[in-house]
């Protein structure tokens, strides 16, 4: 079995201690999340298990016939087209085959039992690599991925962000490695390619170690969890949401028994001063040395966070805060969406999802007037103020140092600006930095901070959780969560659409669909969707001429197992929405529970709108109208039995 072992593991650049005593293994078929602040160590970790770096002290070792990918944040091509790239995987494959060509030229002019002997042993290697099919394993792979025949022939440095980790993906792939590292493999890619992700490295049948801050991609894909933190790794089985349980449990056993010993110690420390000079000073003197001996317990310093992170009340507006009416986006001849009409209400917490390319940033520059609708109209409501949160944090002045840009745009002294700066972790002479020389994490913070500064009560933010690690993400979700406005988010991260927001808006193929819940109601309607429709094509199929009579006892199995996979999907799905709960502070929980209150009273109000309509005269005698109406009764019904069920959830925890 193959296995991977690191032993004492340390690391320092200078003076500072990146990491020490890093120790940890991984077998073949395990499934490891590697989680970590910003900063921590975590991808030079992982560039010194593929030897790309050198530590300073302690071991790794791999079984000798052991095979590794590596995924990378940034990924760096070489000159020449796709096809050419995904060869460059084979190297060692083509330096063989051609080795092979040579001894077979020279074979037939040569009568030489030692080049026999040698030829032998190529074409064994030879065939154990497979190298009579890897080119149809390229196309096999490639094409999984989404790449076509067309793609092979382009400049593979021309390709996008979220193509190019799939190109480094498909390169890790096609060796079928043994352990595989992935360092931010979800960066760039849109929703649906997370999710065939997901599917494909769950019967990945190698080691993985992923190093991710999307959680919610960890709790489908990891089965334990290895913290980088105060300089160390501490290992977790189970996904992030119990890593997170069982964290929060150690940490405060930690503290209760710090607390404890510090009692025991300034009790002892006070017997001792008090009789070290009197006739009880042999006690004393032995109460010091059980004192000297005494393994001290340490508490690690709590990690850095938003500690102040939260949004003024904004001023009250009007209801509909923003309308799109049939608006429209081309870009030359391309329709990005055509006719699209929304409303947002005051009080919602909106997710717009979509793929790549939808026009998900671009419905938001309509929404916010940077683009121009080719129809109809935006509507505004009365005393709506709009903060703007783009991916690209135009509305940062690169030259500005950090302290001036929050200065002079809100005129703040120079002791304000700080103590804001202090709250998002910029700290003495940090505040002095220029804006262009922050990493993107940094920057984001500045631009959530500028945010919170504007008191706007209708935020609309592009990607806000983007180069942000955990804590950060976290902070942002308390921050949303409290904040009394309306706000409207594109993201790619699951988990933190599941907190925010109340409603989910998809666009894709051009068409918006409105689902009213957070992103696991949206995923569980469109799994629902999908399975109705199997289920009619079955039912089709079924009352097609040719299938009469053919029914056997496999239909009665493969129903059984059906209901069998939908109930472990239900229970599975039940009880990481309980574990997600539990791991919330009591603030946070009732935040939620006022949510859920909220909305079950709104969708109660609207059953009782559209019973009123359902005995209206009018409307019972239109058949059309009549059941029409009656469906959107039934659909809400269903949709507060759901929201009781959430709120049961909560109140229960």
């Amino acid at each position: 079995m193959s296995i991977l072992k690191v032993q004492g593991l340390s690391k320092s650049f200078g003076v500072e201690t990146l990491f020490h005593d890093v120790s940890f293994e991984i077998g073949r078929g395990d499934h490891v999340g590697f989680v970590g602040a910003n900063g921590a160590g975590k991808t030079t970790l992982m560039k010194i298990l593929m030897g790309k770096e050198e530590a300073d002290g302690g071991s790794v070792q791999f079984d000798r016939a052991a095979t590794v990918g590596y995924v990378e944040q940034q990924a760096d091509f070489g000159e020449g087209t796709l096809y050419e790239e995904f060869k460059r995987a084979f190297e060692d494959v083509m330096e063989l085959g051609e080795r092979k060509r040579e001894l077979e030229r020279r074979i037939e002019t040569e009568q030489d039992e030692a080049l026999m002997e040698e030829y032998g042993r190529v074409v064994e290697r030879f065939e154990q690599l497979e190298g009579y099919d890897y080119e149809s394993r390229i196309r096999r792979v490639a094409f999984g991925l989404g790449f076509t025949e067309e793609d092979f022939e382009r400049d593979a440095a021309h390709f996008s962000g979220g193509q190019k980790t799939r190109i480094c993906l498909a390169k890790a792939l096609l060796r079928e490695p043994d352990f595989l590292f992935l360092d931010e493999p979800t960066n760039h890619l849109d929703i649906h390619m997370i999710e065939w992700l997901e599917r494909f490295l769950k019967n990945y049948r190698g080691g993985v170690l992923i190093i991710s801050h999307d959680r919610y991609f960890l709790d489908r894909v990891a089965a334990r969890i290895i913290e980088l933190s105060d300089r160390t790794v501490t290992s977790y089985e189970g996904n992030y949401t119990h890593f997170m349980q069982v964290r929060t449990q150690r940490r405060e056993a930690l503290k209760s028994a710090y607390e404890k010993q510090q009692e025991h110690i300034r009790k002892t420390e006070e017997y001792i001063r008090k009789y070290k000079a009197g006739i009880k000073s042999k006690q004393a003197r032995g109460r010091q040395s059980q004192l000297n001996r005494l393994e001290r317990i340490v508490v690690p310093p709590e990690e850095a966070s938003f500690s102040y992170f939260a949004f003024h009340k904004p001023p009250e507006c009007a209801q509909r805060v923003a309308e799109l009416e049939d608006v429209s986006v081309s870009f030359g001849s391309k329709d990005i969406f055509r006719h699209l009409s929304l409303l947002i209400r005051r009080g919602d917490g909106v997710a717009l999802v979509g793929p790549n390319g939808a026009g998900k940033t671009t419905l938001l520059r309509v929404l916010v007037g940077e683009l121009q609708s080719e129809t109809g109209q935006v509507k505004i409501g009365s005393r709506v103020k709009i903060g703007y949160f783009s991916q690209q944090h135009e509305g940062l002045h690169m030259e500005q140092t950090v302290l001036d840009e929050i200065r002079y745009e809100y005129g703040l002294d120079e002791e304000q600006a700080r103590r804001y700066l202090g709250a998002f972790l910029f700290h003495g002479d940090e505040v002095l930095r220029r804006i262009s020389d922050l990493s993107g994490g940094e920057q984001s913070r500045v631009a959530f901070l500028k945010l919170m500064l504007t008191g706007a009560n209708f935020l609309v933010l592009d990607e806000p959780t983007n180069h942000l690690d955990i804590p950060a993400r976290e902070a942002v979700e308390e921050a949303l969560m409290a904040y009394p406005g309306t706000f409207l988010a594109v993201s790619h991260d699951r988990y933190f659409l599941d907190k925010v927001a109340n409603c989910t808006l998809e666009l894709d193929h051009g068409h918006l669909t409105e689902y009213p819940g957070n992103y696991s109601y949206y995923l569980m309607k469109k799994e629902l969707a999908e399975q109705e429709e199997e289920a009619r094509q079955e039912e089709a199929a079924r009352r097609s001429p040719e299938s009469d009579g053919k029914k056997t006892k496999t239909d009665s199995y493969t129903a059984m197992k059906q209901a069998e996979d939908d109930r472990q999907r239900k229970a599975r799905k039940e009880q990481a929405e309980r574990g997600r709960i539990q791991s919330m502070s009591e603030t946070r929980r009732a935040e939620l529970i006022q949510r859920a209150e909220a909305e079950i009273a709104m969708a109660e109000a609207e059953l009782k709108g559209l019973e009123y309509q359902m005995n209206d005269p009018a409307v019972q005698s239109d058949p059309g109208r009549s059941r029409s109406i009656a469906e959107a009764y039934a659909a809400k019904e269903r949709e507060i039995e759901q929201r009781y069920e959430k709120w049961e959830q909560l109140t229960e925890a």
